[in-house]
């Protein structure tokens, strides 16, 4: 079935092809004599579980449909540029190519927050359905233009865990002075309850976790906080993540680099990109269940619930941070209304679909 899919999605890349990709002389096509070799550059540790081997499996996927006529070498946080260098270096061409994380980028553009998770706002399917059906891929596009870059989805790590903590959260109380690594809206939710938001690269989480120089910590889930041994540095796990609902990974590509690919590659890197979105929430939803069972019973890892009353205040102040970020520029104005109207449109729905049938299930 895989082999079968991959033909078809070649063949459907191929048929993109137009007058360029005709015979030339000596019975070969000019789109087939000419090969590219890109670099794509992450804001992750080389083949980190799913962050890192996502892009890995993504250029596996573009070489084997391209016949190898475009090859793309992946490098992993540090090896090429930092890790939160990605974006200028993609935009300014050192890379064609990129992957990690939209809210990273809010010195650039506030707006880009919208696109890679909101608090309390769209779980993974629904960002799907926002980005490809509702409008939220072409205000991306519109986001990323100044900066010479095409945004494409890149995977997600579905629902977060609320973070690997050193005290327990028993009130809002216990947040303020709280030094945490959580970037984004939620940092900015974070600093609005009196607490300290750091943003951190993954690769340095565990050693200021574990020297105290952060007290809690908020990474991805069971499957990479497991990878990490983050559990050797904290004593509490507590759930579920509301900073992070759904959270988007994106591939930003250099335009300029993009436009030099003939028809065919460029319909080849976005089908590619557009099956490892696919995958990487396939592999999390897999993954992060067994991982968690591995953290309870292997290494008797304390999970907890944040209190009701602390989800509850985070939620008003959540939606305060999110409507001034949203009005603070008309560009952010403009995502934040069409996020929200999503938002409520298929909160509605899922409200007798999804959730109501999980509740039923349950």
């Amino acid at each position: 079935m895989k082999r079968l899919i991959v033909t078809a999605l070649a063949a459907l890349a191929l048929a993109g092809c137009n007058k360029e990709c005709d015979t030339a002389a000596g019975g070969q096509s000019a789109a087939v004599q000419e090969t590219f070799k890109w670099k794509l550059v992450t804001s992750w540790p080389k083949n980190f579980p799913g962050l890192g081997t996502a892009p890995e499996r993504f250029a596996e996927k573009v070489n084997e449909l391209s016949a190898g006529r475009l090859k793309i070498h992946v490098y992993g946080a540090g090896e090429m540029v930092p890790a939160l260098q990605v974006f200028d270096a993609v935009s300014q061409g050192t890379a064609e190519m990129g992957h990690s994380g939209a809210y990273y980028w809010k010195g650039k553009s506030a707006a880009a927050q919208f696109f890679t998770s909101v608090p309390f706002g769209l779980t993974a399917q629904e960002m799907n359905g926002w980005i490809q059906y509702g409008g939220g891929q072409e205000l991306w596009e519109e986001v990323y233009a100044p900066f010479n870059l095409l945004p494409l989805p890149g995977g997600n790590t579905g629902v977060q865990m609320g973070g690997w903590f050193n005290k327990e959260i028993n009130s809002v109380e216990d947040l303020k002075g709280l030094k945490m690594r959580i970037p984004g809206l939620g940092g900015e939710v974070l600093a609005r309850a009196g607490g300290t938001p750091v943003t951190l690269p993954g690769g340095e989480i565990f050693t200021s976790l574990q020297t105290g120089t952060i007290d809690a910590t908020e990474w991805v889930g069971p499957y990479n906080d497991l990878a990490f041994g983050l559990y050797k540095a904290a004593s509490i796990y507590y759930y579920p993540g509301w900073h992070e609902p759904g959270s988007m990974m994106e591939f930003i590509i250099n335009k300029d680099a993009f436009a030099k690919l003939p028809a065919d590659l460029q319909a080849i890197v976005k089908v590619a990109a557009q099956a490892t979105n696919e995958d990487m929430l396939a592999e999390y939803t897999t993954r992060n269940q067994n991982a968690l069972v591995e953290l309870k019973t292997k290494h008797n890892v304390d999970v907890r619930a944040f209190p009701a009353d602390v989800l509850n205040t985070l939620k008003t102040l959540s939606d305060d941070v999110v409507a001034e970020v949203a009005a603070g520029d008309p560009l952010s104005g403009k995502v934040y209304e069409s996020y929200k109207t999503y938002r409520d449109q298929v909160k509605a729905y899922h409200a007798v679909s999804e959730q109501a049938y999980i509740n039923a299930r349950d």
